[in-house]
């Protein structure tokens, strides 16, 4: 690390043959290490959340000063292989294993209606360290942009007065959600110094407004058997939010089932939500395929080449047109729809939240 700049003086020892130099126990590296852990604890306080904001069961008799970034850490330990595991470990080790959660245990929703329910009851009996917590309260999420997104619909759905601002950790395959908000799309490290140096990062960012889009969708019933969107598998969980409407819904439709939910990334009907249905498919009845982000992304690659992506026209019949399978419509003025006339040759509609696509293209 070169020159530490502590130094450790040696003392003379006096003893009765006469004076001899005691060497320090501490080698230059050792101090270097020392003043490097006295300045990371001092940065870490900064996102600190004392045990007691979570739970009864704990007292925090001599609170000082309120950090500035506290946060609440959700990681997806099944994301990136391996790495979802040793960043949740690694969390652990720096901040208080209460404020980091793994989705996988405990549903973020779950979690976040109990820490806003705690800080409530603690707000109304004048603390003021918890009523600072509430104010600056911070949430970082890694995961892939499915749980990036299951985060953003559960904040949204608590329907907070002052949500807090979301950092997202790139730790799945596309990653088009941290890409277009300035945390990059490649699979961080998981050791300590990665850590550090995100947590700079989210002390440094700039809070950002992003649209969530609300969808309403209708299927015409079948006359028999049942009517699942996607069986039968579990819908992922960034769609959380879909669901029938009920029978008294005014949302609903005689002769038609009723779906409702949001998007934060984009929404494609066709061949596009084909092949990322199929990757889903693929990833759930065999996730020990899916250790990393190059083996995810060659994955996905073959599987769109498997749908006929790139040759559409060739591999992919007439038949499946977008036409065929769904009619659009756009409004262009408030009130006002029209019907979107759809060519043969397209196989895919995608609405866009955000300026990058399928892993971090910019259409």
């Amino acid at each position: 690390m070169g020159n530490s700049p502590l130094s450790r003086r040696n003392h003379q020892n006096e003893n009765s043959s006469g004076g001899c130099r005691r060497k320090s126990r501490f080698k230059p590296n050792q101090l270097a290490t020392m003043a490097e852990s006295e300045s990371d604890s001092d940065f870490l306080k900064e996102f600190y959340i004392p045990a007691y904001i979570f739970n009864d069961e704990t007292k925090f008799s001599d609170l000082r000063d309120v950090p500035e970034f506290p946060v609440l850490v959700f990681i997806n330990s099944k994301s990136g292989g391996q790495l979802g595991g040793d960043l949740l470990n690694t969390y652990r080790s720096v901040l208080n294993e209460h404020q980091i959660f793994d989705v996988g245990e405990e549903a973020p929703d779950k979690v976040l209606r109990r820490v806003y329910t705690r800080l409530e009851k603690l707000k109304q009996e004048k603390d003021e360290f918890a009523t600072k917590i509430h104010e600056r309260l911070r949430i970082i999420v890694a995961g892939g942009d499915g749980t990036a997104g299951w985060l953003l619909g559960v904040v949204c759905d608590l329907k907070l007065p002052h949500p807090p601002p979301i950092a997202t950790v790139p730790l799945g395959t596309g990653n088009n959600l941290p890409f277009s908000f300035g945390w990059g799309k490649k699979n961080p490290g998981t050791d300590r110094n990665s850590v550090l140096s995100f947590l700079e990062q989210v002390m440094k960012a700039k809070e950002m407004k992003i649209d969530n889009w609300h969808i309403l969708m209708r299927m015409r019933a079948p006359k028999e058997g049942p009517c699942d969107p996607i069986p039968p598998l579990e819908l992922p969980h960034s769609l959380h939010a879909f669901g029938r409407v009920s029978s008294t819904d005014e949302l609903n439709m005689e002769g038609y089932h009723t779906f409702r939910g949001g998007f934060w990334n984009y929404f494609s009907m066709g061949m596009d939500a084909q092949v990322s249905y199929a990757f889903h498919s693929e990833r759930k009845l065999h996730p020990e395929k899916f250790k990393n982000q190059l083996v995810n992304q060659s994955t996905y690659a073959k599987l769109g080449c498997t749908q006929g992506w790139f040759a559409a026209s060739v591999f992919h019949p007439s038949s499946k047109n977008v036409a065929q399978l769904a009619k659009v419509k756009i409004m262009k003025k408030h009130g006002q729809w029209q019907d979107l006339h759809i060519p043969q040759s397209i196989r895919s509609i995608i609405c866009l939240n955000l300026p990058s696509f399928s892993g971090g293209l910019n259409p």
